[in-house]
């Protein structure tokens, strides 16, 4: 299954850079949550799929299992939000940050929108009505369909060069406004998407895929966000 969601989100060779704006897309209004991982426990975060742990201050996301990164999920309801933390590659290779909607049965695994973060390049995707949307992703598991189902991506994807180094500690915000989301990376925006299914009505969690040996994780915060 982790090969399948890779090649499906990798594969969609229309993932053109988008024109990043340079404002930002809304302003913080409440704060929903925060977490600076003071502590020995997981507190609300969830590890659904191991392995996930808190120590030394950080949160620890460790790919334990063949078939699926590690997953650990906050579960919040929310739309328009930013979220802000701050990440070190800790061995892995890179890293998902999703938002989804446990209720949607549209998309695989309730899947909405997310950020992929690899040593050179940082990904946005629309999963509602993207590569997650289930007909697309089951129209992608079949050769013969490939091609119809990458007609259907066009527009659902954005991605960006980056330079993002192992053992190094990086600050990510992430807006997202109505159908649009941007992702600013130590404060200067990277990437950016408008796609509709970005503006789902409620997202009822945010996560955290790692895949392979280890990403380190801190400093979490969500507010809702108002239109600028």
């Amino acid at each position: 299954m982790k090969t399948i969601i890779l090649a499906l989100f990798v594969a969609v060779t229309m993932c053109a850079a988008a024109t990043v704006p340079s404002q930002p897309l809304a302003a913080k209004d409440k704060l929903l949550f925060s977490d600076d991982f003071g502590r020995a426990d997981l507190g609300e975060w969830k590890s659904l799929i191991p392995t996930f742990t808190v120590g030394g201050g950080v949160l620890k996301g460790v790919q334990t299992r063949d078939d699926h990164g590690a997953v650990g999920r906050l579960y919040r309801p929310m739309k328009d939000v930013v979220v802000e933390f701050r990440f070190q590659l800790d061995g892995s290779s890179g890293f998902n940050a999703v938002f989804d909607d446990q209720k949607f049965k549209g998309s695989h695994a309730g899947h909405i929108c997310r950020v992929s973060f690899a040593p050179k390049q940082v990904r946005l995707g629309d999963d509602k009505e993207g590569a997650m949307r289930n007909d697309i992703f089951e129209m992608k598991k079949d050769p013969a369909r490939k091609a119809a189902a990458n007609k259907l991506l066009e527009g659902r994807n954005s991605s960006a060069p980056a330079t993002i180094e192992q053992k190094k500690w990086y600050q990510v915000a992430i807006e997202i406004a109505g159908d649009q989301m941007r992702v600013c990376l130590d404060g200067k925006p990277v990437g950016y998407l408008k796609s509709p299914g970005i503006a789902h009505e409620t997202k009822t969690s945010f996560h955290f895929t790692v895949n392979g040996k280890g990403v380190l994780f801190d400093d979490v915060r969500i507010w809702t966000a108002k239109g600028n």
